[in-house]
């Protein structure tokens, strides 16, 4: 144990094992709801839902305990919500991509981001993209999280004829009272800050949907984990499906998000648990990035979406977690946590649904860093974090605001605040927008 100690620096960051053990069950305690949640939103996309829970274990099982011997930070790793919905309902069921496609979007946005870290371009991006845009990305996929989850309990929907184009089902089914119940608990526990309220609410709903009915007991459930969907990616279905350019863009929009969401994580993380230096700065963080997006690759080829570092490490930190070895440890009740992936099955809707409504308002609550008032950057963040989940397409979303955001700029007279890369982003998607009306004037 001293040879352990010394490798993750207890005495040091003024920890010890036994700080160190409690930190990081209490960080896989808060999160361990994504292993029911994560499937229940692949499924919708006709993904196997007991081998996304098994792969969605493993894959956070090693990704975090990677993190925790070569970053040696409190941070966890697993995939990430938000991208998850954008992969199901965006490039599956919007955009017409296999599964398997979709999977190889998420490869190579993080085999993109992998680049990034290595070459040590990563400063240059943040710098690029204005603080509002990287904000309104947040807000506008916790909106479309949260659209998801009154989908998918039946509490709105589209009507015969589209008018309105969304509106709200009144309650009269028994999974619909299911739900709103099931939300009821999760904002009660969450607003008296019980840990692992995602996790007890899930459970719980779960037991009362079939306890009422709304769900059965599959007759085919197994106890053996499925891992159905490792390796299930295929790297050649998005250009065949969407063309070069959407799907260069749509790649890096996802890139975008997974890219700003890391990093203000593990910045945010980091400072909390007094890792951070005077200026904010993580030491080391290159190998946290580079762990982080090397997930997010793992997450693609295991066919469960792109793995992320997860704000929920704050709750372990609060623990008194200050080294990897947290993190090894939550790594390793993920590897655990596999043996129940078979449970998965059991796990309906209206039980998850509450859960994506809560952290919807969580990424929410990153609106208040954005200038709402200022034209300059609130009109811009404000086309962003609409536009995602009316249109259900982060690409859209984050065109629509960095074409505004710069063309802004230009009539404003600021031209020496658009950086270049904004500048050929935005032309980018400009092309983007109008492939309809420039498609006949290309040569066959």
């Amino acid at each position: 144990m001293e040879a352990v100690a010394n490798f993750f620096k207890f005495s040091e960051r003024g920890t010890d094992l036994a700080t160190e053990v409690r930190a990081g069950l209490t960080t896989f305690m808060v999160m361990a709801y994504i292993i029911v949640v994560n499937p229940s939103i692949l499924s919708a996309a006709g993904i196997d839902k007991t081998a996304a829970a098994a792969a969605t274990a493993l894959v956070a099982g090693l990704a975090t305990i990677a993190m925790g011997v070569f970053g040696n930070y409190p941070f966890a790793i697993a995939a990430g919500l938000g991208l998850n919905a954008v992969v199901a309902f965006g490039l599956i069921l919007g955009a017409g991509l296999t599964p398997a496609g979709a999977m190889g979007v998420i490869v190579m946005e993080g085999i993109a981001i992998t680049v990034l870290v290595l070459i040590g371009l990563r400063e240059a991006v943040m710098e690029a993209v204005p603080l509002s845009l990287k904000r309104a990305i947040g807000v506008g996929i916790g909106l479309f999280i949260l659209f998801i989850g009154f989908v998918n309990a039946g509490m709105i929907h589209s009507p015969e004829g589209g008018v309105p184009p969304v509106e709200f089902v009144f309650p009269a089914t028994t999974a619909q009272f299911v739900f709103l119940g099931g939300l009821a608990l999760t904002i009660v526990l969450f607003a008296m800050k019980i840990r692992a309220a995602l996790l007890i609410s899930i459970v719980v709903t779960t037991v009362v949907a079939i306890a009422v009915g709304v769900q059965t007991i599959p007759s085919d459930l197994t106890a053996t984990p499925s891992f159905s969907t490792l390796g299930q990616f295929d790297l050649g279905n998005v250009f065949s499906k969407l063309g070069v350019l959407v799907a260069i863009l749509t790649i890096f929009s996802i890139m975008l998000s997974d890219f700003f969401d890391t990093m203000g994580t593990v910045t945010g993380v980091a400072a909390e648990a007094g890792l951070a230096d005077e200026e904010g700065r993580v030491p080391g963080i290159r190998n946290v990035l580079l762990v982080d997006s090397l997930a997010a690759v793992a997450g693609g080829a295991a066919g469960i979406s792109s793995n992320t570092t997860y704000i929920e490490s704050a709750a372990g930190v609060a623990e008194g977690g200050r080294t990897g070895f947290t993190s090894v440890v939550v790594g390793v009740l993920f590897l655990f946590a596999i043996l129940l992936s078979p449970l998965a099955e059991l796990v309906p809707f209206v039980a998850t649904s509450p859960a994506l409504v809560v952290v919807g308002f969580l990424m929410f609550t990153l609106i208040k860093d954005i200038p709402v008032a200022d034209v300059e950057d609130g009109f811009p963040a404000m086309l962003t974090l609409i536009l995602m989940p009316l249109t259900f397409s982060l690409t859209v979303g984050i065109g629509a605001g960095f074409i505004s955001w710069v063309l802004i700029k230009v009539v404003k007279g600021k031209l020496s605040e658009v950086h270049w890369l904004m500048w050929a982003v935005s032309i980018a998607f400009a092309i983007y927008f109008l492939q309809d009306w420039i498609k006949p004037y290309l040569p066959a």
